[in-house]
This record gives structure tokens, C-alpha cells and sequence, in this order.
């Protein structure tokens, strides 16, 4: 046969992949959907590989589609990046880092790494993301960030993972609330109230800890709201809709009607820890390494 990949190829093959559709997938390329279909029947003759499967109603990735397009998107990424740090080092910058972090991370760890990075390395970029433990451990391994702070025990045995920081737990209560600094001595105290917590989704170590606190003390937590943001959290306990235990750290950075008492006498901890790749080829990355 004499046809040859070409990278028109692999572009139709990840337009087809995302949209499941071939009539949107050519849409977005601004090629009909007949020539669309050839191109990618082309590819599987020439892979040798089945990586669609079609019917009437739906269309969807073979096992070897589902391989291809992790890699593919790995891949173009990488040369996305590449190419951007080419631009950066040859306009006289130090390159780019990637970081994704969770919200309690800038209010311990990031604002002092960047001022410490930014000393001996003052050319050198930093592109910021806040999104969850998942998400950033699915960004590492594409090669999209190159180290996320998350809260989490263990990560695939292709990253590496260091805890940074240790924090207490504090209970967060509307600023009107009976308990204060003087009277509070156990979380067993508002074992009757309504919980707000950072949902499982978010941190399941986490959300465990949270429950492990309570259930140390005698009680289950009576779950009423749960969500991924700290501002939301604080936000639904001044409004009275329940109380809520977070790491004592994120007491910084919000101005809300809200009070912190840090709860005596547990076990648990709050570890923050910084992730990165084994093979991660950003130089950058182990500059700044000695500062983590």
C-alpha cells in the first residue's frame, strides 16, 4: 500500500475521538464528512488496526482508539509545550512552569516558592491552575502540568510524591456561634449540627480524614452540603447552613463572617505534598526542584 501517516492523520483521528461524531468532528476540521470518514478508514488500513467502531446510532473508541488517543494527546501537548519554551528561552526567559494546586496551597506553600524561585530565577515563568487532586495527577502524567500540590497517599508508580507541608484541622463555625477559643475542647460539641464538607470527588483521603475525626469522637457527621471550594464552604456556614472542618491554613485570604477554632487533641493531619513525573523533560522543573 502506498499510503503513509501523515499528520492530518492523527488530527482527524483526535477530532473523531473527542466529538464521537463524524458529522461534528468535520465540521470542526472544515472538511465533508465523506473525506473525513476515508481519511480515518485510511489510517486504520494503514495502522492495521481497527479504532472506531460504528453503527447507525453511536460511534465509539475500539480498546487500541482508547490507547491511541491518550498517547496522541500526550504527545501533541508536549510539542505544544516545546515549542512554547523554544519561544520563551530564545526571547531571553528561563522557560515555564506548569502548576496545578489546590486552594489551601496558596495560602502556604506557593506564595513563598514564588518569591523564592523569582530571586534566583527571575526570568523564569509560572503558569498556575487551581483544580483538584485528580485532576492535577491526570495533568502530570499527560506531561500538562509539570508538578501539582495535592492531598493525597499515594500516586501512580510513574510520579513522584513529597510531603511539604503539615497543618492542623479547625473547625468553622458562623462568627455568632456559642463555641469560641474558651470553651471549645472537642469536636463532639456540634455533633448534632449539619456538616459541610469538600466532597469525596474532590480528596477521597481527605474526606476520609474529616470523617475519622468525627467518628474518633463518638459521632457520624450529618452531611448537609458538600463542594470543591473553599469559598463556597465558608460561605454556606456564614449563612448558617451548617459547620464545616477544613485545615487550619485556610483560615488566610478570606474575608467572610466566619471563625477558625483548630481542634485539640487528634490524631490527623493535613499533608499537602508536591507531585511530578519520573520523566518529565522541562528543565525548569529541576531548578526550581531545590526549593520544594
Amino acid at each position: 500500500m502506498g499510503y503513509q501517516l501523515e499528520l492530518r492523520h492523527f488530527t482527524y483521528f483526535l477530532a473523531v475521538a473527542e466529538e464521537l461524531h463524524f458529522r461534528k468532528a468535520a465540521e470542526r476540521l472544515y472538511i465533508s464528512q465523506p473525506g473525513l470518514s476515508r481519511q480515518i478508514k485510511q489510517m486504520e488500513e494503514i495502522i492495521g488496526v481497527e479504532l472506531f467502531l460504528r453503527d447507525k446510532r453511536k460511534v465509539t473508541l475500539t480498546n487500541a482508539g482508547v490507547y491511541l488517543k491518550n498517547e496522541l494527546d500526550y504527545i501533541f501537548n508536549h510539542i505544544d509545550f516545546t515549542l512554547k519554551q523554544t519561544r520563551l528561552i530564545d526571547q531571553g526567559s528561563e522557560g515555564e512552569i506548569r502548576v496545578g494546586f489546590l486552594g489551601s496551597a496558596m495560602q502556604t506553600i506557593l506564595p513563598e516558592l514564588l518569591v523564592n524561585v523569582n530571586k534566583e530565577y527571575p526570568n523564569l515563568q509560572f503558569s498556575l491552575e487551581e483544580m483538584s487532586n485528580y485532576l492535577q495527577v491526570d495533568a502530570v502524567q499527560k506531561d500538562q502540568l509539570d508538578i501539582g500540590f495535592v492531598r493525597l497517599a499515594r500516586v501512580p508508580k510513574e510520579m513522584q510524591i513529597k510531603t511539604i507541608h503539615t497543618d492542623t484541622f479547625s473547625l468553622v463555625l458562623p462568627l455568632e456561634h456559642l463555641l469560641n477559643v474558651g470553651n471549645f475542647v472537642s469536636v463532639q460539641q456540634v455533633s448534632d449540627e449539619q456538616f459541610i464538607l469538600f466532597s469525596s470527588d474532590y480528596s477521597s483521603v481527605y474526606y476520609d480524614q474529616i470523617m475519622s475525626i468525627c467518628e474518633d469522637k463518638g459521632f457520624t457527621p450529618k452531611v448537609s452540603h458538600k463542594s470543591v471550594h473553599a469559598q463556597t464552604i465558608f460561605k454556606l456556614v456564614e449563612s448558617g447552613f451548617g459547620v464545616a472542618i477544613v485545615p487550619t491554613s485556610l483560615q488566610y485570604g478570606f474575608d467572610l463572617k466566619v471563625k477558625f477554632l483548630e481542634i485539640p487533641e487528634i490524631l490527623q493531619k493535613a499533608e499537602l505534598s508536591v507531585i511530578w513525573k519520573n520523566d518529565n523533560r522541562n528543565p525548569a522543573l529541576r531548578q526550581i526542584m531545590k526549593f520544594l
